[in-house]
């Protein structure tokens, strides 16, 4: 009796909409390690679990699989981070709630990120991506401005911010978030994203021990003596910073957002 393994194909009783997940998913893998122009159907099929043959009756060519999978892609994630942040109410969280979702977002499609700068490195025409690009690019930041928009109505825009800066300044840190976790170990993509968490709650220096020293004056910017930034998210650091700014005559109240003015009380 043969004891030879099944040949691969469509499994038995399996429903398309799990295989063409499958197929998507092994694309994403077999682009993001060999590139576009090296990765080829059998290859795909292969870390599918399927023929070639029945690769094709799903997608014609490989042009059209890949852009299928940068669209799937695009689809899930983007409606993801923007719900994310729905389900958050205040500026820091719905931030640190889109890059929670986007660390989720990792570990659930790993091989995202490299497949993305694969196909974007080599800008292949037949893909015809230029459109999607700029559209997913668009939809992020989007997300980002309602964020900072928010941040506006609340007068939590540090003084010297508005809307599309802070915007900039933010979506910039999500793209190069993105690209560092393709070309570091997770450990180090991890570290990183703690401690940009941190920079943005304002909490990666101690702004009380820096106003002490050298960085005084950069820590004061020239609005009026009854002025002073104040950036903190715990009980210890704020009781630093309010004892700081009594002894300057410049009274603190807590805050999480940014750089934010904080006028003496009569």
């Amino acid at each position: 009796m043969s004891t030879n393994p099944p040949l691969l194909g469509r499994p038995v009783a399996a429903k398309g909409g799990e295989t063409r997940q499958r197929i998507i998913a092994a694309t994403m893998r077999c682009v993001a390690e060999t590139g576009y122009s090296r990765a080829t159907i059998r290859e795909i099929a292969r870390a599918a679990q399927m023929t070639s043959g029945s690769l094709y009756h799903y997608f014609p060519n490989k042009a059209e699989l890949v852009k299928a999978a940068f669209l799937e892609l695009s689809g899930i994630s983007l409606p993801r981070l923007a719900a994310a942040a729905d389900r958050a109410d205040g500026v820091l969280d719905k931030l640190m709630a889109v890059f929670d979702e986007g660390d989720r977002l990792l570990r659930d499609y790993p091989f995202a990120v490299a497949f993305d700068r694969a196909i974007r490195v080599e800008s292949a025409a037949d893909l015809q991506l230029a459109g999607e690009s700029d559209t997913i690019f668009t939809a992020l930041r989007d997300v980002v401005t309602g964020i900072m928009e928010q941040a506006r109505q609340e007068g939590a825009l540090g003084p010297e911010v508005d809307v599309e800066s802070a915007s900039n300044a933010i979506h910039t840190i999500m793209l190069g978030l993105c690209e560092h976790t393709a070309t570091t170990p997770p450990e180090v993509y991890q570290a990183t994203g703690r401690a940009l968490r941190l920079l943005i709650r304002g909490t990666l220096f101690d702004y009380a021990k820096l106003a002490q020293g050298p960085d005084a004056q950069v820590l004061r910017p020239p609005l009026t003596p009854r002025t002073w930034p104040v950036m903190y998210d715990d009980e210890s650091s704020h009781r630093k910073t309010a004892a700081l700014a009594m002894s300057s005559g410049r009274p603190a109240r807590r805050t999480g957002v940014m750089l934010m003015k904080c006028s003496s009380e009569s």
